[in-house]
């Protein structure tokens, strides 16, 4: 390849975006990751397989949320979006909130938002319930959590 045919090819791949960084100054965020949420009264430990959003967008990364061991607990979707340098991802939660027997007692609907930075991976899971366990009022708990790269 002639060097004017080099150049042109490599700058249509930079206008092209391939040498482009990505958004933030961290790593890019597209990978499988372990959610450590050490303070919820769950036993299932989580991996996050985290990808492009359809269609894709800058802001945009889409979750995967699949429960180890997978019994009695559901998997989860949803796309969290990039504002000033946080993740946030909203779910719904059949299972949200487990009462009495971590495994074998009754569960709680929650509406969960996972709130993290972008650069640390650590964040926030606040919880919120329309009634708690045993008809008690419902409510918000709060959880910090770490994504680790798997």
């Amino acid at each position: 390849m002639k060097a004017t045919g080099l150049l042109c090819a490599l700058s249509a791949m930079a206008t092209a975006g391939i040498f482009t960084s990505p958004p933030s100054n961290s790593e890019p965020f597209f990978s499988n990751y372990q959610l450590l949420l050490t303070d919820r009264y769950d036993f299932h430990t989580w991996a996050w397989a985290v990808s492009h959003c359809i269609p894709a967008a800058d802001d945009c990364a889409h979750i995967q949320a699949v429960p180890m061991p997978v019994a009695k607990a559901f998997e989860y979707a949803g796309d969290a979006h990039l504002a000033e340098g946080r993740y946030t991802l909203a779910v719904d939660l059949p299972d949200g909130l487990r009462c009495g027997n971590v495994y074998y007692g009754p569960v709680i609907p929650t509406h969960d938002v996972y709130s993290w930075d972008a650069a640390s991976l650590q964040g926030t899971l606040t919880s919120s319930f329309e009634v708690g366990c045993n008809g008690t009022p419902g409510g918000v708990l709060s959880y910090p959590f770490t994504l680790t790269r798997l």
